[in-house]
């Protein structure tokens, strides 16, 4: 433990360096994917703890085994490599040098999309030595369709969030802070508060230090991942799209109606400009986009869509957090963590409502409705009809925050829904 000046309001904090959760779920995915003619590439929202799966991962070869010799760790963003990022042919030279000889290697490269043309100096390296490469990139860019064909097909991509709730406790009882409030419900309310950012972990419960520090990110992924990667010229612009957006978690939200919001405020962008910006938050991993899908006829539907914060905490740091709007940010809580479980998550649509989110795991379909409280009768009836009117046999789920035991209504499951986030 040390103690950090972080410099606002004379405030020190004991920072717990030693805490580091292990993210069992995408150590898993990399240890299946080990020494497979693939690429493994782990993407994410700037500062989700991509660098430390890495070293997590790198540990764990130690741990069976593996020379430290044989494994090699860059990160792109050292000052130090910064002559490498626009001379991929030096970036290539730089790497193979440091590769050992004979024997399997194993390559871990961090923010290697900040290296010009990095997929030709990748795909060599897969092909003239006997190397397993991981990278990781903050930018959904770095996968666009042009560049996984130049990485011909040969890559799995591992994506990563911030923590989950069950993460977001593991964190807090190895912080073992004695005035906290360990029950479930101050966690969650912790968590819904404050987000699974790792880092928000070692300055927990100093407000202030969680505030400043998710202020600078946030201005960070705007400013660096959005507005230099897009030469947007208007960052206040691009900053109030991403407010519109954060602060309408759940709504379906149009371009036309997020341009007559901005327009009503004085800022009067078109809907093409918002349209770009939005490609960009959702490139930067800071939102994720929702289609509508006909849950009946088995379709996707035309119309606005939905967006979802990928962390509520930073959601709250730009919209702001008065403990209101709860419902809506349980709502993200779930889809996050149903984002980590399935392959494609859906809106549904059903002449009796809306169906908050349609999983699909290959052909295994599931539905899932989320609500704060089903206690009054009116609202329990409300929320089942639209997956009563799901005519078939796949799973269907009520999540909700009241602290009851399972519950079966003709076959629809209603869930504590902060057991159900610590399932998995």
């Amino acid at each position: 433990m040390i103690s950090l000046s972080l410099g606002f309001s004379c405030i020190r904090l004991t920072v717990m360096l030693s805490v580091e959760v292990e993210r069992s779920r995408e150590l898993a995915a990399l240890a299946r994917w080990r020494d497979a003619d693939l690429i493994k590439v782990v993407t994410g929202v700037r500062r989700c703890g991509k660098s430390t799966l890495l070293r997590q991962f790198a540990r764990r070869l130690a741990a069976e085994g593996v020379p430290p010799e044989r494994v090699v760790s860059l990160n792109m963003e050292d000052f130090a490599l910064a002559p490498l990022l626009n001379d991929v042919r030096a970036f290539h030279e730089h790497v193979a040098a440091l590769l050992p000889g004979r024997g399997r290697s194993y390559l871990f490269i961090d923010e290697v999309g900040l290296v010009e043309s990095f997929e030709t100096a990748v795909n060599s390296l897969a092909l003239n030595f006997d190397v397993d490469i991981y990278v990781t990139g903050s930018n959904a860019q770095m996968l666009s369709s042009d560049l996984a064909t130049r990485l011909s097909g040969r890559y799995v991509e591992i994506h990563l969030l911030p923590f989950s709730f069950a993460e977001f406790i593991d964190g807090r009882r190895l912080a073992g802070l004695e005035d906290e409030d360990m029950s479930y419900p101050g966690l969650y309310g912790s968590f819904l508060r404050w987000g699974g950012f790792p880092f928000v972990q070692s300055v927990l419960p100093v407000a202030e230090a969680v505030r400043d520090y998710l202020d600078g990110l946030v201005n960070t992924i705007l400013v660096k991942d959005v507005a230099q990667r897009r030469r947007v010229a208007q960052v206040g612009l691009l900053r109030d799209v991403a407010t519109f957006v954060l602060h309408n978690v759940g709504n379906l939200t149009s371009l036309q109606r997020i341009a007559n919001s901005l327009s009503a405020r004085g800022r009067g962008p078109s809907p093409n400009t918002v349209d770009g910006y939005l490609d960009g938050l959702v490139d930067a991993f800071l939102v994720y986009p929702l289609r509508r899908w006909d849950a009946r006829g088995l379709r996707h539907l035309s119309g606005p869509d939905k967006y979802y914060a990928v962390d509520t905490g930073l959601r709250n740091n730009l919209v702001g957090y008065l403990g209101g709007d709860t419902g809506h940010l349980l709502e993200n809580i779930a889809y996050l963590e149903l984002r980590r479980r399935s392959s494609e998550i859906r809106v549904g649509a059903t002449p009796h409502g809306e169906i908050d989110f349609v999983t699909v795991r290959g052909s295994e379909l599931a539905y899932y409705q989320v609500c704060e409280s089903v206690r009054d009768p009116k609202t329990l009836a409300r929320e089942l009809a639209p997956l009563q009117a799901v005519g078939d046999h796949h799973p269907k789920t009520l999540l909700t925050l009241d602290p009851d035991p399972p519950i079966s209504h003709a076959g629809i499951r209603q869930l504590y829904i902060l057991d159900w986030l610590r399932s998995a």
